[in-house]
Formats: C-alpha cells, sequence, structure tokens
C-alpha cells in the first residue's frame, strides 16, 4: 500500500525539503504574508494540491474557518505563491493534530503546563523554494507562537523517513516512535523541539545565509536578530490597532494588514 500523509494530521511534505537549493545569500525577493483572504488561501489551496495531488497523496486543503488559535503563512514572490506553513495552538475546544495518533504524549505535556502548538501543512514551490524561503517561514511562525503568543512547545508529525532530518537541521526530538495514525492510517512519529532551543539557535546562526552550505543546520537562513525585533514590532503594532478598533466597537473596516484579527489576538 502507498503510504498517504493525511490532509490535516501530519506535516507533509513535497519536496524532500532537504533536496532544496540554499537560495542566495543575498537580499530575500520574497515576502511572508498571511493567508487571511479568500484570494490568498485559494493560493495556497493550489500550492497544497499541485505539490501533493501528482503524487497521488489524499487532498490537502485549508480548513474554510477562521479562528485565533489557527492562522497560515505563505512566502510571496512577484504575487506567486512559493511556500506556505500552517500554525495550530493549543487551547481551543477543538483537538491539535497530533492528539489523533499521539494523545498520551500531548496529554503528559499538557500536564506539565507545557503550551504546545504544531506545525502542519508545509509545502514550497520546488521551481523557486529554497531553503532560505523554508527557514524563513518558520522564524515568522516562531515569532507568532512563541514571541507574541507566548507557546511554548513545539510539535509535529512527520513520516519516518523524515526524522533525521529534522532532527539535524532544526533540533526536533523523537517524543513517540513509530505509531499507526488510524484516522488516515499512515505511519507517523512524533517530534518536539522548545521554542528556547531555537531562540539559542537563532542567536547563534540567523541572518548568514551564506553558512547555509556549510552548516548542518537550517538556522543560518533565518532572518537576522534586527530583522525579528523588526518583524516583532510591525506585528505587535498591529495587533494593538485592531485590538483598539475592537475595543471601541468600531464599525470601520479592518485596518489593510498582513496580521489581521484572526492571526494576533489572544
Amino acid at each position: 500500500m502507498r503510504w498517504r500523509p493525511p490532509s490535516g494530521s501530519m506535516l507533509v511534505q513535497s519536496p524532500r525539503i532537504d533536496l532544496l537549493p540554499d537560495g542566495s545569500a543575498g537580499p530575500r525577493r520574497f515576502k511572508i504574508k498571511t493567508a487571511d483572504s479568500q484570494g490568498r488561501r485559494g493560493m495556497v489551496d493550489s500550492l497544497l494540491k499541485n505539490r501533493y495531488g501528482w503524487r497521488g497523496y489524499k487532498e490537502v486543503r485549508l480548513p474554510t474557518d477562521q479562528t485565533v488559535h489557527r492562522f497560515t503563512l505563505v512566502a510571496v514572490e512577484d504575487e506567486n505563491t512559493i511556500g506556505t506553513i500552517t500554525v495550530a495552538m493549543d487551547g481551543s475546544e477543538a483537538k491539535l493534530s497530533v492528539d489523533d495518533a499521539f494523545a498520551p504524549e500531548v496529554n503528559a505535556l499538557r500536564a506539565q503546563n507545557r503550551k504546545i502548538c504544531e506545525f502542519t501543512k508545509l509545502a514550497v514551490d520546488p521551481t523557486v523554494g529554497t531553503k532560505r524561503v523554508l527557514a524563513t517561514l518558520f522564524h515568522v511562525a516562531y515569532i507568532v507562537a512563541h514571541r507574541i503568543r507566548g507557546f511554548d512547545t513545539l510539535l509535529i508529525e512527520v513520516n519516518p523517513r523524515h526524522v533525521r532530518y529534522y532532527e539535524r537541521m532544526l533540533g526536533f526530538r523523537v517524543l513517540a516512535s513509530e505509531r499507526m495514525n488510524r484516522s488516515v492510517n499512515a505511519p507517523a512519529v512524533l517530534l518536539g523541539v522548545d521554542f528556547s532551543y531555537v531562540m539559542t539557535q537563532i542567536g547563534e546562526f540567523a541572518g548568514q545565509p551564506e553558512r547555509l552550505a556549510t552548516e548542518r543546520s537550517l538556522y543560518p537562513g533565518f532572518m537576522s536578530l534586527t530583522e525579528e525585533a523588526g518583524v516583532l514590532s510591525r506585528m505587535v503594532a498591529k495587533q494593538a490597532q485592531v485590538q483598539r478598533a475592537r475595543d471601541e466597537e468600531t464599525a470601520a473596516p479592518a485596518p489593510n494588514t498582513d496580521f489581521q484579527a484572526s492571526d494576533l489576538l489572544t
């Protein structure tokens, strides 16, 4: 039987992210935005369909409902969507995707008062995507989940073939060995990493894309600390702007930003 990644519970990847080129060490030509409009979400769905559908995988689509506990990031270059990742945060009535196969392990983390989030629906266009695109998507997701929302633990489910890559390149560790995800009848391994570790790696390696060719790490492709501070400042300002509008119960349209209320309000 061909292994098929599920539509929501696994961090699927196509093509293999370890085979992506490093990318230029010069200024970035792409931007990271949120899928906060129907048009942009449609482009993300198209990318997911193109990257997984041709390999016979089960259809992967974004959920239709907007929620403060889940958001999708997209990498955009010349108005084309070249990469995407979705972040889901624990705390809503709906369970995380990792609960399907790894409920005991996830509940044990909750019992330790860990604030958990998960990354899913990873896709990068192999014709233009690079490791630097992937690294920047991870970095912005980290900023929102950890620096703004205060989550401290990141979980992902991966196919057993991909475990070593995530251990080596991002510092994940195995939290539960291979198990059958009953909802999709597919093997999965649960990986986790503390955001405190991610922060230390960003401090050591980030903003040095020229080192992607020599370091066995994806962190050199992350933004520099100066860039991170700028992104964080802009996000906080936009969140405050939306919050003020909400507090004033104004009927005026929400500000035209990349980060709307559905993305950042706690």
